[in-house]
């Protein structure tokens, strides 16, 4: 038993694991050799990389149970610059000896279990060797878990805490072990990770991870050796791996690699010496970032002398500005920006000392101190505004970039918070609103990086927000909103509330426009808290008693928060009940705009809107553009993971005709993250009671007075509350308001009183042009660092890796302009003076404007940076020198400039990846190359493998096959480290002397992999540049000169004189017309086109039915030339016998024949009938709609509504003369115009020319006619060169052949017979309904038109299919494109476009503007005894937009369009329509007359005007005033007030109070108001708001039952003795008894009915449903005495009751 028993615990300490917990021995010192490798670079071994090597020893010593020492031994640095793995690192012994000083002392850590607890190092120990030191601990930390072998854990390290898997190799024999962990980088918690910059780009928390554009892991190995109490580490290898790709691509990548290897190579008994001087705890192994600013991706720099340094980088910087080096000034900038933020408040004080006093440095030095972002600048600032030091412009132009610059500190918000309270800025209003919402931007930046805002930062808005809103002061409120929403802090929602009035009652008396602006200051807080926003719009949205506008806001910000499904869908149900049209029609479009997105980000809301929209009704998309929009744009690419969309609010008011409110806001994704780009928003209000002329004092008017008195007889009503009018505007960037502008009124009636009022207006004019004589002179610039993003993670090294962009923006303009003017102005200036005078103006402008991006992924730090840079600059550059003459008298400009002598550069784009190496000990020593090398390697792949058949079947461009062999000027090199191209486009004017030219050039490594950022890789060059052309003689100057009117022909240059000399005898026009045809050689453009002008017409009919291929080079023949080739001629007589054959089986199909004569009708067809698609016209217009109506659209035919005319003239008689015209081309359809010089003197001349020391001068010069004379207008235009050798000339005309046709044609080239293109518009009937054409035709166009369109060819299906277009492949005629436009309703119309080889069409269009056409009434009805048929169409939209009221018979329209049925009581006036604004202009009653159902009878207040309408003895009759007028003659009044007879009744104009047109005839009346009337009327006619839903609104407000309650409601009661009407309108009382609540009640009407007055019974009663107000039966509530408040009893029940229409009185009790 004993025996067995020992065998057993023998075995158990046999199996038992070893302890595998790495340590070490006290006493002992443990020696090690430490690398580490870092490493960047692209893939590819012909591609530069850069990168930094640390060798090291490192001893080890263990003092205690966890203290241990760390000595690091001979350290040695090492750059790498060159082609991996090829070229060797290259020692750096001065930055060596740096790192090695820090080095030089000990460290103590803290490790226990294997886990790297606490660091201690020296206090003056620089944190770049700290971390050089975690990254050596970090290969030391490992997790052992005793039970398993394989695990995974959250694992602390220098980079945070993240997912670790551990894989343990026991090798027991050899006691020994093997460790390998990786870690998910991408799958931490406390990632150490800083991000600056990005403040405004919000991640997306439910996006996959897969987006991830960064990824990263690291892999380690470990052997371990055991020992009696655990394990030693023996050897430790580290990789680690991030991949970048910037645009999303899974081959397009930038990598780091970081490599460690740490090796035993000693155990000494002598332990370390413990360091004298007191450590300092560093924290733990987590990378720490250094505080403050970092440095920029730039040279560094080394800080000696800073006071010296910053002096002389201005000096430099503005001597660089002055000599226009825009590149170096860029760069001097950035290293000014650098500076500042390395030296103090004293330091950048001294600077500013020394050059306040001179504009260029001090411009400068402020723009720069704005952009470096440091506290101590942004004190300096402060303090310079309140010293009074800066202007108003500048504080203007230094805050907005100081605050949005500044890096966000708590030292940097109490410096801001001083800003807030200085009184400099609180006395200036626009400094005031731009601190305020950079304060709020700089808390939201601040509290951006923690998990709580403090309270006290947000505490100022919150007082402002509160002092305001409790004197009302409207501004301060706003400001505070736009503040409180800049900071975007949940804490700021309680303040919101308080000024909503659905949340706060005391809210109610804020403008509606404050209400918005709390919704929108919503927006940003929705990020941080979207529940509670979510709950707070919800509720604001569904509450009716807002105003639209606040609802509407309240909706954009509902949908920011991403509602989830059932959310969406309780909004959708809520429209089908909503009263208000302006909040559904935004509603509904906007889901509809949101259901339509591809961006993933929002794919759980598309689709719940999606769900959404099939549940409203197809009726809100009829709405048209009176009421509110959402409009949405935009892309995304699911390939790089990027997109934007852009969208526009369009924000309808009832109180206007256009939107109120126009939001519109770009907004870019990439990636996981989104970012609002721009948002512009303007907001107006009232404007119209500005704009227009208000100088009539109404209140002094007599009709003022009646409606005042007439409104206390109403229930309830009263006039509209007045608005001030108010414009508004406001700039967001990047999600943050930075500027906005509030005008009220005062403001803008200041403004307008400026410009029409007559004294004010001229002087005003006078000291515009004084000041303009006085001359412009000087230098500006304007210095931007636009953009400083900074994303740095820590390497396994202890280095951090960045990836970092920096740009910087220059605008910079040289100007001196000279104006003198002859005759002076007089003392007594009239501004009709300034068109007798002569202006000589002398001008100098040279505008730059620069921008410059530096990309950068490395190693970036105040000590050395190692990595890759991709700079990128965009620069525009020009000249203006010119003198230039004005004549206005005489209506001639001349323009003097110099010649090109020199090459210039205008505008270029210029990007090259470098692999650069620096360090702070050796500044001067940059190393810098080219990520591609320059130069080739030949190889075999230089061979290139060609078929010629491929190119001949694929018609594609090909920049290898095609693009490298085009001209001499272009080069196209592979090789095998880089693809290069070259290529230069040049376009000569050699009359002139100079070219211009676009230069390409490119060289990339995209043959290694085909990503864009390969494509980058290398060096990209587009450029424009002028170049000088050598000429014979040289060019003096080059002169413009315009003349118009009578003189015009007298500045034709006759090239064909002999003479350089001009004539100075001036000649008479019947001599100059003679001689303008051989001038301009238009006498070889006539006689060729007049010589095949016969040929043209015998052979069209060939050329109209080819059918070629759209893109095959055409004949260089015009389109008088015979019609194809004969390869081609068998596919086309093939395809038109193919289509003639369709339309005969189509014709037989509904019973008829090819024959030219039916059964059931005359009707006559041709084959030469035939139009471009094949289609036959026949000429039965009764069989027209019958014959298409089951034909698809694209098989419709247009028929122009002048051959309809011709058709009815001749039904019968043959139709070939007349239908040949329509399907000939353009040319022919028009014939050649002739030239109108023949009788007509040239309207306009130009001439551009230059001008040379004795010789004739060259150019070109434009000649233009016109006629005038109706019935057509016929425009020509010629354009030649006053070279007598150059036969090039641009011939263009136009002209309106008719009411119902116009063309215009354009040819060029040698006597304008190489090219031509033709155009016609025309209108018709398309299918039965009115439509337009517009036909575009050409014989011949030039090779670069053809490249274009065959780009565009490829796009437009797709593009068609976005759209929602259908698509036909079908052939047409291969030179024509026509378009037609079939207006089918008025808000809808067909388009059909038919190319030579595609039909794309669309039916049920939506149009913005309803057009009045009826569908039923032929186009040809149409006035047509002018040519003005288009101002008519636009003269007829315009008048459809005006709201007209009609009253026919019973039936009544209202101004919004609302009809119902309506007999009106005899005797009782109605108010039909009346101003309800606080004006009160006017009113219009009516009544029915008792002896005739069918005649009314009307009153209209005007002014003080009281005018009578009605009919006596079968006549109309007038009385004015109370006095007979007689309807023959106008009747006129100094009021503006307009009576005249029309149509067989009476026309009452009055526009200046808001009546356009009043028509009555007895029987019917119509009644328009003018445009600015909206949302102002009240009465029958409605309120002219387009609230359809809201039409049957009582004088009270309270809506209707029915029409007849609504009608009853503004009936006006009259004197029960004197008056003729003897209904009143009472409350009424339900008599039988009513259980409400379960309770005996009674209840009263909360609106009045109309009954018979007293003594006078019932003889006709009408029912309608009335509103009841309940009470307890036992409560003491009665009619009498209680009327008054009934109105504003809640409505309990419905009930119908009768109402009276007619009284029969048998007695009346009137008192004496």
């Amino acid at each position: 038993m004993k025996g067995l028993i020992l065998a057993l615990v023998l075995a158990l300490v046999g199996a038992q694991k070893h302890d595998l917990e790495p340590g070490f021995r006290t006493g002992k010192t443990y020696v090690y050799e430490y690398k580490g490798l870092i490493l960047h670079r692209l893939p590819g071994k012909a591609l530069a990389a850069a990168g930094l090597k640390l060798t090291c020893g490192l001893e080890i010593s263990r003092v205690s149970r966890s203290d241990h020492l760390l000595q690091i031994r001979s350290p040695k640095l090492e750059e790498y610059h060159g082609f991996w793995p090829n070229d060797p690192f290259t020692p750096s012994p001065k930055l060596t000896e740096t790192i090695a000083a820090c080095f030089s002392q000990v460290f103590k850590f803290e490790y226990t279990e294997g886990r790297v607890r606490s660091i201690y190092a020296p206090e003056d120990c620089p944190i770049l060797c700290t971390n050089l030191v975690r990254g050596i601990l970090n290969m030391m930390q490992i997790t052992i878990k005793k039970s398993q072998n394989v695990y995974n854990l959250q694992e602390a390290g220098i980079e945070g805490t993240c997912q670790t898997r551990y894989v343990i190799q026991d090798d027991s024999k050899n006691n020994r072990a093997t460790i390998s962990k990786s870690k998910d980088l991408t799958d931490c918690q406390d990632s150490a990770v800083q991000s600056t910059g990005m403040a405004y780009i919000r991640p997306c928390p439910t996006c996959p991870m897969k987006v991830r554009n960064m990824k990263g892991t690291a892999l380690f190995t470990y052997k371990m050796k055991y020992y009696d109490s655990g394990a030693l580490m023996t050897f430790a290898m580290s990789e680690q791996v991030y991949q970048i790709s910037p645009f999303n691509e899974p081959d397009g990548i930038a990598a780091m690699e970081a490599k460690q290897e740490l090796l035993l190579v000693d155990i000494k008994r002598t332990p370390i010496k413990a360091p004298d001087a007191q450590l300092q705890n560093q924290g733990s192994l987590r990378y720490r970032f250094p505080e403050g600013l970092l440095q920029m991706p730039i040279p560094l720099i080394r800080v000696r002398n800073a006071d010296m340094q910053l002096t002389e980088t201005l000096q430099q910087l503005v001597q660089n500005d002055k000599e226009g080096g825009t590149t170096e000034a860029s760069t001097k900038f950035l290293k000014m920006v650098q500076l500042l933020r390395v030296v103090t408040l004293d330091q950048i004080e001294s600077v500013w000392m020394q050059f306040a006093s001179e504009p260029p440095y001090r411009h400068w030095f402020l723009s720069a101190a704005c952009a470096a972002g440091a506290t101590d600048t942004f004190q300096f600032l402060k303090q310079k505004i309140h010293d009074k030091n800066l202007k108003i412009w500048e504080g203007a132009v230094i805050l907005p970039l100081a605050f949005h610059s500044v890096m966000p500190s708590k030292k940097a918000l109490e410096v801001a918070t001083t800003f807030l309270t200085c009184p400099q800025i609180q006395k200036t209003p626009v400094l005031r609103v731009l601190v305020y919402l950079g304060y709020g931007s700089l808390v939201n930046k601040y509290c951006a990086q923690l998990p709580f805002c403090p309270n006290e930062l947000l505490q100022p808005l919150h007082d402002l927000a509160a002092e305001a809103s409790s004197r009302s002061h409207a501004k301060d409120v706003a400001l505070a909103l736009k503040a409180i929403g800049n900071a975007g802090e949940p804490a700021s929602i309680k303040c919101i509330l308080k000024i909503l009035p659905t949340f706060s009652i005391a809210a109610a008396s804020l403008p509606s426009r404050i209400h918005a602006d709390a919704v929108l200051a919503l927006r940003k807080i929705a990020r941080k808290d979207p529940a509670k926003v979510r709950e707070i719009t919800l509720q604001i949205f569904m509450d009716s008693t807002l105003a639209p506008n606040v609802r509407m806001m309240a909706c954009i910000v509902l949908f920011e928060t991403k509602p989830s499904l059932p959310i969406v869908a309780a909004m959708a149900s809520s429209l089908l009940r909503e009263t208000s049209l302006q909040v559904a029609s935004f509603t509904y479009s906007h889901m509809k705009a949101l259901a339509i997105g591809g961006i993933p980000q929002l794919y759980d809301l598309s689709a719940a809107c999606n769900i959404a929209i099939k549940l409203l009704s197809p009726r809100f998309v009829r709405l048209n553009y009176r009421y509110s929009k959402a409009i949405h744009g935009g892309g995304y690419s699911y390939l790089y993971k990027a997109g934007a969309i852009w969208r526009v609010y369009l924000l309808n008011s009832p109180n206007t005709m256009f939107p109120s409110d126009i939001i519109m806001k770009v907004r870019g994704y990439y990636a996981n993250t989104a970012t609002d780009i721009v948002e512009v928003a303007l907001r107006s209000q009232s404007l119209a009671n500005i704009i227009r002329k208000q100088n009539i004092p109404f209140a002094e008017c007599d009709t003022y007075k009646t409606l005042k008195e007439l409104g206390k007889m109403l229930l309830g009503w009263k006039e509209l509350p007045p608005e001030d009018p108010v414009v508004s505007v406001y700039f967001k960037v990047l999600g943050q308001e930075i500027a906005f502008t509030e005008t009220d009124k005062g403001i803008i009636q200041q403004a307008m009183k400026s410009l029409t009022g007559s004294s004010s207006w001229q002087t005003a004019v006078k000291r515009a042009v004084e000041e303009a004589q006085r001359g412009v002179s000087g230098q500006w610039a304007l210095p931007a660092v636009v953009a400083e993003l900074r994303h740095a993670v820590p390497t396994v090294v202890g280095l951090p890796l960045e990836l970092s962009m920096c740009s910087v923006a220059l605008a910079q303009a040289v100007a001196a302009v000279g104006i003198q003017m002859s005759p002076p102005l007089s003392d007594n200036f009239r501004p009709s003076q300034l068109l007798e005078t002569n202006m000589d103006i002398h001008a100098d402008i040279k505008p730059k404007v620069y921008f410059h991006m530096i990309a950068m992924m490395g190693t970036n730090t105040q000590y050395l940076q190692s990595g890759l840079e991709l700079h990128a600059e965009f620069s525009a550059n020009t000249s203006m020198k010119f003198d230039a003459r004005i004549n206005m008298k005489e209506k001639n400009v001349k323009i003097e400039t110099l010649p090109c002598h020199q090459e210039v550069e205008l505008a270029a784009v210029r990007s090259e990846a470098f692999a650069i190496s620096r360090n702070m000990e050796e500044v001067d020593s940059e190393k810098k190359s080219p990520i591609l090398p320059k130069g080739e390697m030949p190889t075999i792949s230089n061979q290139q493998f060609q078929s010629s058949e491929i190119w001949k079947q694929r018609n594609i461009p090909s920049v290898i096959s095609k693009g490298c062999l085009q001209g001499s000027e272009e080069e196209c090199h592979h090789g095998a480290g880089q693809i290069s191209y070259a290529h230069t486009f040049c376009r000569k004017l050699a009359s002139l002397g100079c070219s211009a030219c676009l230069s390409l050039k490119s060289r990339n490594s995209a043959f290694l992999r085909n990503t864009w950022l390969n494509k980058l890789v290398g060096e990209l060059e587009a450029k424009i540049v002028l170049k000088p052309v050598h000429t014979d003689a040289d060019i003096e100057k080059i002169q413009l000169e315009i003349q118009a009117g009578d003189k015009a022909a007298s500045k034709i240059i006759d090239a064909t004189r002999s003479g350089p000399k001009e004539e100075k005898e001036p000649s008479l026009y019947e001599n100059i017309k003679a001689k303008l045809k051989k001038i301009l050689g238009i006498e070889n453009v006539f006689k060729v086109a007049n010589k095949t002008r016969h040929h043209k017409k015998r052979i069209h009919s060939k050329v109209k039915a080819a059918v070629t291929d759209l893109w095959t080079e055409p004949t260089p023949m015009p389109l008088s030339s015979s019609s194809s080739t004969a390869s081609s001629a068998e596919d086309k007589e093939s395809g038109n016998k193919r289509e003639k054959d369709e339309i005969r089986q189509f014709g037989k199909k509904h019973g008829g024949g090819s024959s030219s004569t039916g059964s059931g009708s005359s009707k006559t067809c041709s084959s030469s009938r035939e139009d471009s698609s094949g289609d036959k016209h026949c000429s039965v217009d009764s069989e027209y709609s019958n014959q298409q109506a089951d034909l698809p659209i694209y098989q419709f035919w247009f028929k122009p509504a002048d051959e309809q005319n011709s058709r009815r003239k001749v039904q019968n008689s043959s139709t070939s003369s007349s239908s040949s015209s329509s399907n000939e081309g353009i040319s022919t359809l028009k014939s050649q115009p002739k030239f109108l010089g023949d009788s007509k003197p040239p309207i306009l001349a130009a001439v551009l020319h230059a001008i040379k020391r004795n010789e004739q001068p060259t150019g070109y010069q434009l000649v233009m006619y016109t006629d005038r004379q109706a019935p057509r207008l016929v425009v020509q235009m010629f354009v030649s060169s006053i070279t007598e050798s150059n036969r090039w000339k641009l011939c263009a005309d136009a002209s309106v052949i008719n009411s119902h046709k116009a063309s215009g044609s354009l040819k060029w080239g040698k006597d304008c017979q190489d090219y031509q293109v033709a155009t016609q518009i025309a209108t018709g009937q398309f299918a039965a309904h009115p439509a337009i054409q517009v036909k575009l035709e050409w014989s011949k166009v030039p090779s670069s038109v053809r490249k274009t369109a065959r780009w565009f060819y490829t796009y437009l299906p797709g593009a068609a299919y976005m759209l929602g277009y259908s698509q036909k492949q079908q052939r047409g005629p291969s030179h024509q494109v026509a378009m037609v436009m079939a207006l089918t309703s008025p808000r809808t119309c067909d388009v059909i476009l038919k190319l030579p080889e595609l039909t794309v069409y669309n039916r049920a269009i939506r149009l913005p503007l309803p057009f009045p056409s009826s569908p039923d009434t032929p186009t040809s009805t149409l006035p047509s005894s002018d040519w003005n048929v288009f101002y008519q169409a636009v003269f007829s939209v315009i008048e459809n937009l005006k709201a007209r009221c009609l009253v026919s018979q019973n039936m009544i329209t209202t101004f919004n369009g609302v009809k119902f049925n309506y007999s009106m009581p005899a005797n009782c006036y109605h108010i039909l329509a009346q101003d309800c604004s606080p004006e009160l202009k006017f009113l219009v009653m009516m009544k029915r007359l008792e002896e005739s159902a069918d005649l009314t009878a009307i009153s209209v207040r005007l002014a003080s005007h009281e005018v009578d309408m009605y009919v006596s003895n079968g006549l109309i009759q007038l009385k004015i005033n109370g006095v007979q007028t007689p309807t023959d003659v106008p009747y006129t009044s100094k009021s503006g007030l307009l009576i005249s007879g029309e149509k067989g009744g009476l026309s009452l104009k009055a526009p200046e109070y808001g009546v356009e047109n009043l028509y009555y005839d007895g029987h019917k009346l119509e009644i328009q108001v003018a445009f600015w009337m909206v949302g102002k009327t009240c009465g029958i006619c409605g309120k002219y708001d387009a609230e359809k839903k809201m039409e049957y609104q009582m004088p009270s407000g309270y809506l209707a039952k029915d029409a007849m309650s609504f009608a009853h409601a503004w009936v006006i009661s009259e004197d029960i003795c004197t008056g003729a009407c003897k209904l009143q309108r009472k409350f009424v009382k339900i008599e039988k008894p009513v259980a409400f609540d379960r309770k005996a009640s009674k209840c009263f009407s909360i609106e009045p009915v109309l009954r018979c007055t007293e003594g006078c019974s019932a003889t006709r009663t009408v029912p309608v449903s009335v509103g009841f107000h309940c009470v307890p039966s036992d409560s003491t509530l009665e009619l009498e005495g209680e009327q008054v408040r009934l109105d504003q009893k809640s409505e309990d029940l419905v009930s119908r009751v009768d109402a009276h229409t007619a009284c029969s009185c048998v007695q009346q009790l009137c008192s004496a």
